[in-house]
């Protein structure tokens, strides 16, 4: 939670803005009344102006619209995070597996969005097997963390990512995903990378087999209990 003296960001404004947006598209998944579904809608409105007023690119009409064809009904309709899942590999010599997104050129360890139908881990394996080629085995957990609030993602979105060790295959980029793949050395890695100062000196910890901790976000001010404590 954002304490009284700390300046408020355009990060702060947008992680409010979706909270809104997803409590008010959860009430109106669930509401009966049409009083509160009035409420809600308002919520949503106010929610797409904060987006707008926070200097993003987005026309708080359309932004209503799109939010407004996500809501279910029930327990369908509650709105959580995306999920992604991501995968450290390592080879023999001790390189870092990274791919280069079709769509923006940066380079990134192998990643996608988790398939219904897997559980997180079949789906580092599976991301790996099908981008680059590389068939693994899962070595151990190594975070979990929140993307909005690390500031690379600006939509609700767990991103879960694996160590894992290379047991076969050949490099094979995917047509569709991937400009290019490949094994690099600390100090041989491509450019532009993603967020490489975060994550790198683990990744290469964990493919040298030193200890490394479940990375997580550490927990804030709970906001939930002020509503106990009032």
């Amino acid at each position: 939670m954002v304490e009284p003296t700390d300046a408020i960001t355009e990060q702060d404004l947008l992680r409010w803005s979706e909270m809104l947006s997803a409590l008010a598209r959860t009430g109106l998944a669930f509401t009966e009344s049409l009083y509160e579904q009035e409420r809600f809608e308002e919520i949503l409105i106010v929610a797409a102006e904060i987006q707008a007023g926070a200097s993003l690119p987005v026309d708080p009409h359309t932004l209503v619209e799109e939010w407004t064809k996500t809501i279910g009904h029930g327990v369908p309709g509650y709105v959580t995070p995306k999920n992604t899942v991501g995968a450290i590999v390592g080879n023999d010599d001790g390189e870092l597996l990274l791919m280069q997104r079709a769509d923006s050129g940066v380079w990134l360890y192998p990643t996608g969005w988790a398939d219904v139908g897997y559980s997180a881990a079949e789906v580092a394996v599976k991301e790996v097997w099908e981008e680059t080629g590389i068939k693994t085995e899962v070595v151990k957990l190594l975070g979990v963390h929140d993307g909005m609030r690390l500031g690379f993602t600006r939509i609700p979105l767990y991103s879960t990512v694996f160590h894992l060790r290379m047991i076969g295959g050949e490099l094979n980029p995917h047509p569709l995903e991937c400009r290019d793949v490949g094994f690099f050395g600390r100090d041989s890695l491509p450019e532009p990378m993603v967020g490489s100062a975060r994550w790198v000196d683990r990744a290469f910890a964990a493919i040298n087999g030193e200890e490394v901790a479940v990375e997580f976000d550490d927990v804030r001010t709970p906001p939930w209990e002020e509503s106990h404590n009032a």
